[in-house]
C-alpha cells in the first residue's frame, strides 16, 4: 500500500507528524510511505527511517504534482490542510483524509474566551486521519533522527564544566510574544544548578552573546552557530531543557527529556504542548489572564504592552 503524507512546514509540526509515520510503517504490511514538504524544512524528516521517499517543493505544488500522479497512490493523508495541500490532494485525485484544523474553535477562543476546542493532543487528532486504514497510536511519542555527521561530542563542543552536565535553554521563538523574555533569561541561567547552553537561530544570536557575556564561564552560546541536527544532538545530551513553543520544543520531547515549556499568547489547549515528554516535564504559563490567548500564532508586540503573559511567569519552579 502506497500512502503519501502532506506536511509543509514548519520544524515542530513535522515532528509532530513522526508518530504516523512509524505506527503506519510497522502496522500496515509492506507500507510504503512518502512524504512532501517545503524544501526549507527537508532535513527535519530527510533521516527517518520510516520514510521511503521524500519529495519537496519551493512554493508551489505544480513543482511536483505530475510527478506525484505517477505514485498512483492508495490513501493521501493532508495534515496540513490549507488551500495548496487541498489543491495538490485534489490534482492527485486519490482517496484520502484530511486533517480538520478546527480554525473556527480557535477563533472563538482567541476572540471571547469560549473554548470550545477538545481536551485532545494534536497528534492525536492526526491519527483521525487514518481511522480507516485501521492505524492506532502506539503511544511511544515523537522521533527524531539525527544523522552521525551531525551529532556532537559534549567532551570537544563544550568546556569542561559543562561535561557533568548542562542544561539547553532556547531563545527565540517565530514571534515576539511567543519569545521568553531577556530578564527571564537572566534569571534562568541565574538559578540554573548548571552551566547553561544558548539555542535558536542567527537572530538570536546578538542575544546569546549578551547573555554569554554576563554570565562568563556558566554560559555558552550556541545560537546560530550550529545547524537543527546539532542543536538536537546538545538538546538529547541535556539534563533539562527550557523552551518557549518553538520547534526545539518538540525535539526534546521526542528524546523524552525533561521539558520546561513557557507559555506566553498561545495556550496548550490549542494542542500543541510538548507530546509525551520525559518525565518531570512542565508547563509554565500564567493561569487566569483575561487577554490570553490573544492570537493563536502570536505578534510581533503584546497588544497590551505588558505583556504579563510571559513576564508574570515565575521562574523558581523550574530547579525547584
Amino acid at each position: 500500500m502506497k500512502i503519501l503524507f502532506i506536511r509543509f512546514s514548519s520544524i515542530g509540526d513535522i515532528v509532530l507528524t513522526t508518530p504516523l509515520l512509524r505506527c503506519t510503517k510497522n502496522q500496515l504490511k509492506d507500507a510504503e510511505i512518502h512524504f512532501v514538504t517545503k524544501k526549507k524544512f527537508a532535513s527535519v524528516i530527510a533521516s527517518n527511517p520510516h520514510i521511503d521517499k521524500l519529495f519537496t517543493i519551493d512554493e508551489s505544488v505544480s513543482e511536483i504534482s505530475d510527478q506525484l500522479k505517477k505514485e498512483n497512490y492508495d490513501f493521501v493523508v493532508d495534515l496540513h490542510h490549507n488551500i495548496r495541500s487541498m489543491r495538490l490532494k485534489r490534482s492527485l485525485g486519490r482517496p484520502g483524509a484530511a486533517f480538520n484544523k478546527l480554525n473556527f474553535e480557535k477563533w472563538l477562543i482567541v476572540q471571547f474566551k469560549i473554548n470550545k476546542l477538545p481536551a485532545v493532543h494534536i497528534v492525536d487528532r492526526y491519527f483521525e486521519t487514518l481511522r480507516t486504514l485501521g492505524v492506532q497510536n502506539d503511544q511511544k511519542g515523537l522521533d527524531y533522527f539525527i544523522p552521525e555527521k551531525d551529532e556532537i561530542s559534549v567532551n570537544d563542543a563544550l568546556p569542561a564544566s559543562f561535561h557533568a552536565g548542562f542544561h539547553s535553554l532556547v531563545l527565540g521563538g517565530s514571534y515576539y510574544t511567543k519569545q521568553i523574555p531577556e530578564n527571564k533569561l537572566n534569571e534562568i541561567i541565574r538559578l540554573s544548578s548548571l552551566p547553561v547552553v544558548l539555542l535558536g537561530g542567527v537572530e538570536e544570536l546578538a542575544l546569546g552573546k549578551k547573555l554569554e557575556e554576563e554570565f562568563p564561564g556558566k554560559v555558552k552560546n550556541y545560537c546560530g552557530a550550529i545547524s537543527l541536527h546539532q542543536s538536537a544532538s546538545l538538546i538529547r545530551q541535556s539534563q533539562k531543557v527550557i523552551t518557549s513553543d518553538t520547534g526545539l520544543m518538540h525535539i526534546a520531547a521526542a528524546f523524552k527529556k525533561e521539558v520546561h515549556s513557557f507559555w506566553g499568547n498561545t495556550v496548550k489547549e490549542f494542542g500543541m504542548d510538548p507530546y509525551l515528554p520525559g518525565a518531570g516535564s512542565k508547563i509554565h504559563e500564567v493561569i487566569g489572564l483575561s487577554c490570553r490567548p490573544c492570537s493563536k500564532l502570536g505578534y510581533k508586540k503584546c497588544p497590551k504592552g505588558h505583556f504579563k503573559c510571559m513576564n508574570d511567569i515565575a521562574v523558581q519552579p523550574i530547579f525547584s
